[in-house]
Parts: C-alpha cells; sequence; structure tokens
C-alpha cells in the first residue's frame, strides 16, 4: 500500500519565483493548517496551490492511504515551464521583451500514521565520531 499521494499542476501561468513564496510557507505542516493558510494568503499563486493541495489530499483518499486529518504536506516543489516571451514596443521602433513565465506546481501529502495505527517514531541519528588527525 502507498503512503503518500502525489498531485502535478503543469503549465500554471504563474511566475515559479511567486509560487515558490506561497509554497514555502505550508512545507511540512498538516494539511488541514495548510489550506487555511492558503486561504488567507493574499496570493495569487496560493488560489493555484491550494487547488493542487486538495488534488493530492483526494488523490490519497482515492489510494485508501489514511485518514485526510492524518495527512502532511510531505514535499512540495515548484519547477519552472516553458516561458511565453512577448515585447513592448517602445520609441524609435525598438522593442523591450516581456517573459510570462510558466510553474509546473508538484504536491505530495503523507500519512503520519503508519499501516499498524502508530505513529512513525523519530529515527534516531547516529553521532559522528571526531576523526583524529
Amino acid at each position: 500500500m502507498a503512503t503518500e499521494a502525489k498531485a502535478i499542476l503543469r503549465f500554471v501561468r504563474v511566475a515559479p519565483r511567486k509560487a515558490r513564496m506561497v509554497i514555502d510557507l505550508i512545507r511540512g505542516q498538516q494539511v488541514a493548517e495548510a489550506i487555511n493558510i492558503l486561504k488567507f494568503t493574499p496570493r495569487s499563486a496560493s488560489r493555484v496551490v491550494e487547488k493542487v493541495l486538495k488534488s493530492a489530499v483526494a488523490n490519497a483518499e482515492n489510494l485508501e492511504i489514511g485518514d485526510p486529518d492524518d495527512l502532511w504536506v510531505s514535499r512540495v516543489f515548484v519547477d519552472g515551464g516553458p516561458v511565453l516571451k512577448r515585447f513592448n514596443a517602445r520609441s524609435m521602433g525598438r522593442a523591450n521583451p516581456i517573459k510570462k513565465r510558466t510553474s509546473h506546481i508538484t504536491v505530495v501529502v503523507a500519512s503520519r500514521v503508519t499501516g499498524d495505527g502508530k505513529a512513525p517514531s523519530e529515527p534516531v541519528k547516529a553521532r559522528k565520531q571526531a576523526s583524529a588527525k
């Protein structure tokens, strides 16, 4: 059984840099908390990211990963898509370029509860030994 669900929205007409400002707010959050953050974030990218997040939650329900209340945003990232190149006409026959950037937004949600109904324990990190020189 899969432990995470993914949703990808491609070719969104939002600049990747501006979308990254929004996704940094929800990385590692519970899904319900992330949706609340996105609802009250006054940026155009937040509506798009909220839509992708809800799609990932619906995919998790379809895959029967777990209760939507136990889901959290495990990975979220934005890749740049193709750039639409336009120009502004200027005086004396010149032109200034305009780059209308697009994004590919990926949201991965995972369940904090494992298959046996217990929350996963934190992994114990091994301490590094100091090297003798």
